[in-house]
């Protein structure tokens, strides 16, 4: 059996895992690159492996990237199946429509300066019809169930607490008469987040691959989070700015709207008009409403006792039209704006940026991981100017990172999941900053002793 590293090796994005058993191939993930130009130019790169080869495809979650060039992959020769919880099919149906919409909008960006150079157009990555097309290759399936892919391959997926129907993936396959097991952590979720479960425990594995984004920190508690944001809030309040969120569609607005509801009067959010401004988000809400059955007790509890609804605020605008989201950059004062992308690299925060972010009395909260080489990583790391459409403006807002919000394990939680697997199997470190997969990697080698490899793309391990 062989594992065949083919992205977020080395990175933290663009996972994509070949494992070869069996006479067999699948692929675990197949995500987008993202970060600077010149790293997202990589995913019109053709694949390294011929997609009409692949067996299978199996998805841990629906974040784009991990899922990101599924429709790629469609397009190149794949038509098999792709199996994911079914909740994380649902989220796939609203992102990788968007992400096919934003290829379309950079494409044209692109050619309007490719044109005036003489050179020939680009075509976006794929299609929104892609996208579409893809969706009809889901397979849906439940947690804790041994599903059969092929003869000898059995999937069982775990709940990763991550975000809606995320997953970490167990492949068990079986061989002249050997059964190995490969189990793929896929992102693993913060323990005690709000509204979804914490990550359940794999039994046993021969090899697991794990992430490593959050591999060199701890986060703080959470009733120290939630006095941090209360306290941001209460002092943009007496400052008579406006709020800017940059935020995941899927995970961090949900947490945000939720943890909203449970302290509007304390962190008096009455006073505030509160924007969901972006169609995709609202869309991920209204899926997460209708599968419950995925959330914690805490959060069904919240939920039968108002009304039924985790996300219901008097003062909260969903903003769906582009017309109703210029409208909010007329606000200049007591307006809190969660609006994608998360990274602040695409989407409407950009235009609240540009409106916003010169102003003193603006407060920008950071809530989730900022890759290299985005303008959110830029905010993060003090840059006085950011460019949007070619135009340099400068950074007077208060900038605030709220690190303990991360939808991913810390280094603590990271190794708790690890150590829940008997025998303590030999691991991948995968998804992480050179640093951060440095620093998990020698914490697991002094204490449980595990045998670790830091992954590095176009690598192969055997088991």
């Amino acid at each position: 059996m062989e594992v065949h590293f083919y992205g977020a090796a080395g990175e933290v994005t663009g996972s994509c895992f070949l494992v070869c058993a069996a006479g067999r191939r699948i692929l675990v993930d197949c995500g987008l690159v993202q970060g600077r130009p010149a790293d997202e130019r990589r995913n019109r790169e053709p694949f390294p492996f011929e997609p009409a080869t692949l067996d299978a495809v199996v998805l841990t979650h629906a974040h784009i990237d991990h899922s990101g060039r599924l429709p790629l992959l469609m397009s190149r020769g794949y038509k098999g199946p792709v199996y994911t919880h079914r909740a994380t099919a649902e989220l796939c149906a609203v992102l990788l429509r968007d992400a096919a919409w934003l290829a379309a909008k950079d494409a044209q960006w692109e050619n309007r300066k490719r044109e005036r150079k003489g050179l020939a157009p680009v075509e976006p990555l794929y299609s929104v019809a892609d996208a579409e097309r893809t969706q009809r290759l889901f397979r849906p399936l439940d947690y804790d169930v041994a599903h059969e892919l092929l003869p000898g391959v059995k999937l069982t997926l775990r709940d990763a607490g991550h975000i809606l129907g995320s997953a970490s993936a167990e492949l068990a396959i079986t061989a002249d008469g050997a059964t190995r097991r490969i189990v793929f952590s896929g992102d693993v979720g913060h323990l005690g987040a709000p509204i979804l479960r914490d990550p359940a425990p794999v039994p046993q594995a021969d090899l697991v691959v794990l992430e490593s984004t959050y591999g060199d920190r701890l986060h703080r508690p959470w009733d120290e989070t939630w006095r941090e944001l209360g306290g941001i809030i209460g002092s943009a309040a007496a400052r008579r700015g406006n709020i800017l969120i940059p935020a995941f569609a899927v995970g961090r607005t949900q947490e945000l709207l939720y943890t909203f509801a449970q302290h509007f009067e304390d962190w008096h959010l009455g006073g505030w008009r509160i924007y969901l401004d972006s169609p995709m988000a609202i869309e991920a809400t209204a899926i997460y409403a209708r599968h419950a059955q995925e959330h914690d007790a805490p959060a069904r509890d919240w939920s039968g006792r108002h009304g039924g609804s985790l996300f219901r605020l008097p003062n909260l605008h969903l903003s769906r039209t582009g017309p109703q989201s210029m409208a909010i950059n007329r606000i200049r004062s007591g307006a809190i704006i969660i609006a994608g992308s998360g990274m602040c690299n695409g989407g409407r925060i950009r235009h609240h940026l540009k409106h916003n972010v010169w102003r003193p009395e603006t407060h920008l909260i950071i809530v989730g991981f900022q890759a290299a080489g985005t303008a959110g990583r830029a905010l993060v790391d003090g840059a006085r100017y950011i460019r949007l459409w070619g135009e340099a403006i400068r950074v007077n807002a208060a900038i605030h990172t709220v690190g303990g919000l991360s939808a991913h394990a810390d280094q603590a939680g990271l190794v708790g999941w690890y150590q829940a697997i008997a025998g303590h199997p030999p691991v991948a470190l995968v998804h992480g900053e050179a640093t951060a997969m440095a620093e998990l990697a020698s914490r697991l080698q002094r204490e449980p002793r595990a045998r670790v490899v830091q992954a590095r793309y176009g690598q192969v391990l055997r088991v």
